[in-house]
Parts: structure tokens; C-alpha cells; sequence
């Protein structure tokens, strides 16, 4: 697990730029496609997630699961080999705005389900992770370094 976490955070070696995920991210086109799944990425705005580059490249993903495939395994999923994180960011589940991954409060095994199935529901604060995990029978909240490949299996 201690070794998963450290490969997340060797690949994220530069913070995401204070405020970025409160400037909001680009929209997907009806043409953006997530790099882990395929699926189209604008037919489920609610569960959009995104990575900035650099480069001023997006990657989207149809949900934070996918988001966290891409995060722990990117040389399986990135055929552009792009470096230079700016800022990864996920839509909270409540308010649907844009948060800083890093900075969410993620709920897992809950009742609702996202576009792939079983998903990691990201909540802006402690508190609405725990009303969140109540609301819905969720089994535990983690943190954006808690996510591991063996959390991962429990979703898929």
C-alpha cells in the first residue's frame, strides 16, 4: 500500500497550482473520449473529472475511479506521455462545481453508482462525506493519498 501511495506522489511530483481548480477546467468536446475506459466524457457532466497539463492539454475522465486508474498506472494510459500536472480536479458531488482532487474527501461503497459502476463520490468537506457515507450507506471516506491500487479492486 505504502509503496502504491509513493509511486502516486513520485508521478505528482509538483503541487497543483493554488486556485487552479477554482478557475474551472475546459469543457469536453462531444469528442472527448476518458483514456482508461473510451467512454465519451460529455454525455455525464456530473461525473467529469479532469487533468491540466503543462502544455495547456486536458484529459478527462467519466468518473474519479477512472481518474485514479490513470493516476496510479499513467504509462498504461497515456499515449501522449504527457508531464507537468497544473492541477487535477473533481466535481463535487453536491454542489457540482470543480474541486481540487487532492484537497477532496472521497466516500466509497455507497449506493450510488457513476457511469462505470461503483465509484469514488468526491465531497468538498469532511462533513459532507460523512452525510454523504450516511445518506447512502457508504463503507469509509479516504483522501486523495489513501487511494491505492487494492482500494481500486473494491470498485471494479
Amino acid at each position: 500500500m505504502a509503496i502504491a501511495s509513493f509511486c502516486l506522489l513520485a508521478f505528482l511530483p509538483a503541487p497543483v497550482a493554488p486556485g487552479a481548480a477554482e478557475r474551472g477546467a475546459p469543457q469536453p468536446t462531444a469528442r472527448d473520449k476518458c483514456p482508461v475506459c473510451g467512454m465519451l466524457v460529455a454525455k455525464y457532466p456530473d461525473w467529469t473529472t479532469a487533468i491540466l497539463f503543462n502544455d495547456g492539454s486536458p484529459a478527462f475522465f467519466d468518473g474519479a475511479k477512472d481518474l485514479f486508474k490513470y493516476l496510479l498506472d499513467p504509462a498504461r494510459y497515456d499515449r501522449k506521455r504527457r508531464k507537468g500536472m497544473v492541477a487535477i480536479m473533481v466535481k463535487e458531488y453536491y454542489g457540482l462545481f470543480w474541486i481540487d482532487a487532492r484537497q477532496a474527501w472521497y466516500v466509497l461503497g455507497s449506493d450510488v453508482f457513476g457511469p462505470m459502476g461503483r465509484e469514488l463520490i468526491p465531497l468538498a468537506t469532511a462533513a459532507a462525506a460523512r452525510e454523504f457515507k450516511k445518506d447512502h450507506r457508504g463503507k469509509g471516506i479516504i483522501r486523495f493519498s489513501d487511494v491505492t491500487p487494492e482500494v481500486m479492486k473494491t470498485l471494479d
